[in-house]
């Protein structure tokens, strides 16, 4: 039967088949830069990390993509799966304010994945690269908070379509191959949430199976095999099935003013090594760390929170209270907020095994509580309020307004070059081989192909 109108994928397809390299913006362009740059120190921060380990172990097969901060490639597939989880691994990597999706730790394996293989262009990595991204940014914005609510990880379903699109918009795929892929990676996409209730690593892996099924889907639909077109807004499609329903789609974010509008340019940079939504309340705890002189002074504290954080970030809060792993304690505020007043930093060594252990730690969290605070604007705004109550009957308040990191407070661009070296640093690349890493990544748009990132020593 002949269909008379245009699917939202591609109407999609049809806007990124045509787009060109002058089209990009210079301040997506930047903040593009600004992904990859984080991203690529994330990956091999996490290289010694068990849930790595362990992937390479799994997934043995001999290829010629890098695996950054390793010294054997691998598949683009497998190159893909752990690049993707090395850089979400820590919670560390970039979020899209406003309904939280992390797109770097999916579009940057997924691109470099593709670059390698068919030896692509600086030029050619950026535009898939802003095409997938802008898609998994818009993706997030048509029913927010539904899929986390409907038990699903956004990031796991969204950064699917944009592996998919970003990857078959550079190799040479049509408008009809481009939206095929899109309708077959709807059926690969998955990533339930139920991580959260032991901390286990399965969120981890979300955006790196995310990244390789988007590789696989595109190549899958240029061979001409078909996938349903109406994806996104058909009757099983992925809002149907991923959404709560109680929440209504408003698709028109998807396609609406596509080309003048660039979502993407609100990614934020995380300045901490935990969930997005906890972040803010660390920079409250810092306000208050010099006005306690002793953590014995503290009878409790409360945080006043958004309802929709509950779920993930405080219950059940005997858990959020002593956290059971280091990965755990990322989606713990009372642990934030302690790590916060007691260290004042929370970077990678914050979340360790040993670190969970410090008696005076877990018993300052046990006097972490919240209360809901109807006012609260998530997920709109990421912001955070906490009380300290002492003992002896006085009161510290104070507040962050915003996300650190996100587009009203955003780090620039010196603020990430710091991260990305403190994070090589912590996975113990060698000096010259970071002056390699900056190199590349400073001129990764202008390179004419990618054959430095192989020439870069990880051992």
């Amino acid at each position: 039967m002949k269909n008379n109108y245009n699917s939202i994928a591609e109407n999609y397809s049809e806007w990124a088949f045509n787009l060109k390299n002058n089209d990009i913006p210079e301040s997506v362009q930047q903040k593009l830069q600004i992904i990859v740059m984080d991203s690529i120190g994330l990956m091999a921060s996490a290289k010694k990390e068990p849930y790595i380990v362990s992937l390479i172990d799994a997934l043995k097969e001999i290829g010629d993509c890098v695996l950054v901060g390793h010294e054997h490639k691998t598949s683009p597939f497998n190159a893909s799966i752990i690049n993707g989880t090395s850089v979400h691994g820590e919670d560390f990597d970039d979020t899209f304010e406003g309904t939280p999706v992390h797109v770097g730790a999916v579009m940057v394996p997924a691109m470099l994945s593709v670059a390698q293989t068919n030896n692509l262009s600086g030029q050619e990595f950026l535009r898939g690269l802003a095409i997938g991204s802008e898609l998994i940014c818009r993706l997030a914005l048509v029913a927010p908070t539904a899929v986390h609510r409907q038990g699903f990880h956004p990031t796991a379903i969204f950064g699917a379509f944009g592996s998919s699109i970003g990857v078959s918009s550079v190799i040479g795929s049509n408008i009809k191959q481009m939206s095929s892929a899109l309708g077959i990676v709807g059926s690969m996409a998955s990533g339930i949430i139920e991580y959260l209730a032991e901390g286990t690593s399965t969120k981890r892996l979300h955006p790196g199976w995310a990244a390789g099924c988007g590789y696989q889907s595109a190549n899958i639909a240029k061979s001409g095999f078909l996938g349903p077109r109406t994806v996104f807004e058909g009757k099983h499609g992925a809002f149907n099935s991923f959404a709560k329903d109680t929440i209504k789609p408003d698709f028109s974010h998807i396609t609406d003013q596509l080309g003048s509008r660039w979502e993407c340019t609100n990614l934020a940079i995380k300045p901490y090594a935990c969930g997005t939504m906890a972040q803010p309340f660390i920079d409250c705890a810092i306000k208050l760390r010099d006005k306690i002189e002793n953590i014995e002074e503290i009878e409790k504290i409360v945080a006043q929170v958004g309802e929709g954080t509950v779920h993930r970030l405080w219950e059940p809060l005997e858990e959020k209270q002593n956290p059971s792993s280091p990965y755990g304690a990322k989606f713990s505020v009372p642990y934030c907020i302690a790590i916060g007043l007691l260290d004042g930093v929370a970077g990678l060594k914050e979340f360790t095994d040993n670190r969970l252990k410090d008696l005076e730690l877990i018993k300052l969290t046990s006097k972490i509580s919240y209360e809901i605070n109807p006012n609260d604007e998530y997920p709109k705004n990421y912001s955070g309020n906490i009380k300290i109550f002492k003992k002896n009957g006085k009161i510290l308040s104070a507040n962050q307004p915003c996300l650190r990191g996100g587009k009203k407070d955003p780090l620039n661009f010196e603020e990430v070059k710091q991260k990305f070296h403190a994070n090589l640093n912590f996975a113990g690349i060698k000096k010259d081989e970071i002056a390699k890493l900056n190199s590349f990544v400073e001129n990764i748009f202008k390179t004419k192909d990618f054959k430095s990132l192989s020439e870069i020593d990880f051992t």
